[in-house]
């Protein structure tokens, strides 16, 4: 905690010499976020028919008028929230549940989206700027084909991310390699601070990101167009979207990283294949949980068999694997305790289990578009 409260102090520091107003939210604050942070918004840029050119002359204005009056008209509206120990737990057992460091990173990415997805919105931003160079995406991009994120690639490391709707994700730094980074930062005497990530004191082999990027590093190193041809390949790939595709419901995008669902395949793919080994390979245990649950959970009462006649039985759980993408449901299944997620994320899950049971109970008198 003295560690973190001196990296904020010089962030601080940083922040309040730029004159624009900042906001430090801590990674607890997870816990507390509302389901409609799962839910993407609608965007309003089509709706409007203003010129790019007059919007750029309008911000121009406005930024000259706050710095007239006073920079500190900027900097007090900076929050900084502090977080409760039982978030902090909450946190801790999150990321002990996890088993490999490679979906603790996974999971510390999405944690960070959707917290400052909340920000950007609670705050009306409809823009967000990433930092992220050229060497980190070519890392990224091989990353997520190893992870297996290769259907969401475009919106993982092309320069707009749309998949939110209402808030636009972009990163303006793709262009510059960290090398350009760090000389143009030294030059010119830019502060950095530096902050311990997971992967801090590793070796390279502890995950699958840090490996990649061991990989990728010592290639550079030989090859120096290593970075640049991975970066040229990822400028290629592209998402088709359609009116239908925008207007989806959210029912149809991965419930962690918000991309479309790449798990409703036909029963002939290999993905399909993978599952059904695994259900085989698990088919014990199953038999194990149906022997236990033909047991009453009253005393001296005989239960019919798969049926209890308690009342105070617990619950079906949420089966979330079912509502996220390949990659995800990979981190999920790594997971020991899947109830250590934020509520919003389990609150979502359940509605949309509870959505899919009744559409099946209904399915029949329904029609189809075909129809």
């Amino acid at each position: 905690m003295e560690e973190r409260q001196t990296s904020i102090a010089q962030l601080q520091s940083i922040f309040t010499e730029t004159g624009f107003p900042y906001f430090i939210v801590p990674l607890e604050k997870v816990f507390s976020l509302p389901t409609s942070a799962l839910i993407p918004g609608t965007s309003e840029a089509d709706s409007s028919h203003s010129s790019y050119k007059l919007a750029v002359n309008q911000y121009t204005k406005e930024n000259q008028t706050l710095r007239e009056e006073k920079v500190v008209c900027g900097v007090s509206q900076l929050r900084i929230e502090d977080c409760s120990a039982q978030q902090t737990l909450a946190l801790e057992r999150l990321f002990s549940s996890l088993k490999t460091l490679t979906a603790k990173e996974e999971m510390l990415q999405m944690l960070r989206q959707h917290l400052i997805l909340h920000v950007a919105r609670e705050n009306n931003f409809s823009k967000v700027m990433m930092g992220e160079s050229c060497s980190r995406l070519a890392v990224k991009l091989l990353s997520n084909i190893a992870v297996g994120r290769g259907a969401a690639l475009a919106s993982d490391t092309g320069f707009c991310d749309l998949r939110f709707g209402d808030v636009v994700i972009v990163r303006p730094m793709r262009d510059y390699s960290s090398k350009e980074i760090t000389f143009y930062s030294r030059i010119f005497r830019v502060p950095s601070v530096f902050i311990p990530g997971l992967d801090t004191k590793n070796h390279d082999k502890a995950s699958i990101q840090s490996l990649t990027e061991r990989f990728v590093t010592n290639l550079q190193a030989d090859f120096p167009s290593t970075v640049s041809t991975i970066y040229r390949t990822s400028e290629k790939l592209q998402t088709t979207k359609t009116p239908q595709d925008q207007s989806a419901a959210s029912d149809s995008k991965c419930l962690l990283c918000l991309c479309a669902l790449d798990a409703k395949t036909n029963n002939a793919s290999a993905f399909n294949a993978t599952l059904i080994s695994e259900q085989l390979s698990q088919r014990k245990l199953r038999e194990a949980a149906v022997d236990s649950s033909r047991q009453c959970c009253v005393e001296d009462q005989t239960c019919v068999p798969g049926v209890c006649c308690s009342s105070n039985r617990n619950p079906a759980p949420t089966e979330l694997n079912t509502f996220v993408c390949y990659s995800c449901g990979l981190m999920v299944r790594d997971m020991e305790e899947e109830n250590s997620l934020p509520s919003y994320i389990l609150t979502e899950a359940a509605k949309r289990q509870s959505r899919s049971l009744q559409k099946q109970q209904i399915m029949e008198f329904l029609l189809e578009d075909d129809d």
